[in-house]
């Protein structure tokens, strides 16, 4: 863990100092898709069975979700499952209640607690062990890691624009996977500390603050109460920044997403009524997706500033922290009903 995030600071000091600006925008669209491999695949479609898929979309979410390298879809998705069924316990992966360090990425430095080997073994994952490309992948992961993961994000900038093998791999490859990797740890942690509880005030779970970092999964209170809902949100990407839904809704245009499952708004109002803890209104349409737009274009411009002067670090820093700390955005503030 600590050669992947020193390869990765390696990685930053190359993307401001000698890196083509052509290989900043690639890292930054390939990190972006291969996050919607998690979410959207390994996520929605496999572990909480959210909506269907017809193959051509399987085979696309797959190999996102290789590229994106946070183990297979089988063994993810069981550890995920295993997260909602005993969230927060010992029998969860990585319980937040031990702490930040531990739920962000300490699980993954320790042997797992007896409860959580204990659990695992009573879910019922043979939906997925008898899915044929979730046997597959898993078969192959190794291979198909080596091509998606590393190969081809290194070699696509070295043969289009003649960018060294090097810069590639440390920019495409180590700083991209361990940024899409401390963004997707964010759910595990912040999400389950900083924030709001306007759906069920019982649970740990919260509306993250820092949610437009989190491309979608940052309605993280919402999506342990309705788990089932295939925009992991109360609202649409349109009214609420989630890349991952417009994902979905891209491709259920086409037919090749279809019964996505939503909770209604009846269903939903009841359950804020009854167990929420604050109910608020969201900010307006145009901040939303001015601050998502902001987000998802973060690598690019945040390098861009930081290459005309290594001094706009500290602007670039405080920048990022505001947007952390502001979930309505940079319009007035949430107002609290």
């Amino acid at each position: 863990m600590a050669i992947l995030h020193l390869s990765a600071l390696y990685g930053f000091y190359l993307s401001i100092t000698v890196v083509q600006f052509k290989t900043i925008i690639f890292m930054n669209f390939i990190a972006m898709f291969s996050s919607m491999g998690i979410q959207c695949g390994a996520h929605r479609l496999w572990c909480h069975r959210t909506y269907k898929a017809k193959l051509p979309l399987q085979v696309i979410l797959m190999v996102l979700q290789t590229m994106a390298l946070q183990n297979d879809i089988f063994e993810w998705s069981r550890d995920h499952r295993l997260h909602h069924k005993y969230s927060d316990t010992d029998a969860d992966p990585h319980n937040s209640s031990r702490g930040f360090f531990f739920s962000h990425v300490g699980w993954l430095l320790c042997k797992k607690h007896p409860d959580v080997r204990d659990k695992g073994k009573t879910l019922d994952m043979t939906d997925l062990a008898n899915d044929p490309l979730v046997k597959f992948q898993r078969a192959f992961y190794i291979p198909l890691v080596a091509l998606i993961w590393g190969a081809i994000p290194t070699y696509i900038p070295y043969y289009l624009w003649g960018e060294s093998v090097w810069n590639a791999w440390f920019v495409c490859v180590m700083l991209r996977y361990t940024g899409v990797l401390n963004l997707t740890w964010c759910v595990n942690s912040a999400a389950h500390m900083y924030g709001m509880k306007p759906y069920d005030g019982s649970i740990v779970p919260v509306e993250a603050d820092m949610r437009h970092y989190l491309v979608g999964e940052g309605f993280h209170n919402y999506h342990h109460t309705f788990p089932w809902d295939y925009s992991a949100s109360e609202l649409g990407f349109i009214d609420a920044f989630n890349p991952a839904t417009a994902f979905i809704d891209s491709f259920a245009s086409i037919g090749w997403a279809y019964d996505l499952k939503k909770a209604s708004d009846d269903m939903v109002k009841k359950r804020q009524t009854r167990c929420g803890d604050v109910h608020y209104k969201h900010k307006s349409r145009f901040m939303e997706n001015l601050t998502g737009s902001f987000v998802l274009a973060l690598p690019m411009w945040a390098l861009f500033l930081i290459r005309l002067n290594v001094c706009l670090l500290l602007l670039v820093a405080v920048v990022c922290y505001l947007v952390a700390n502001q979930p309505n955005g940079f319009s007035r503030k949430q107002k609290v009903i």
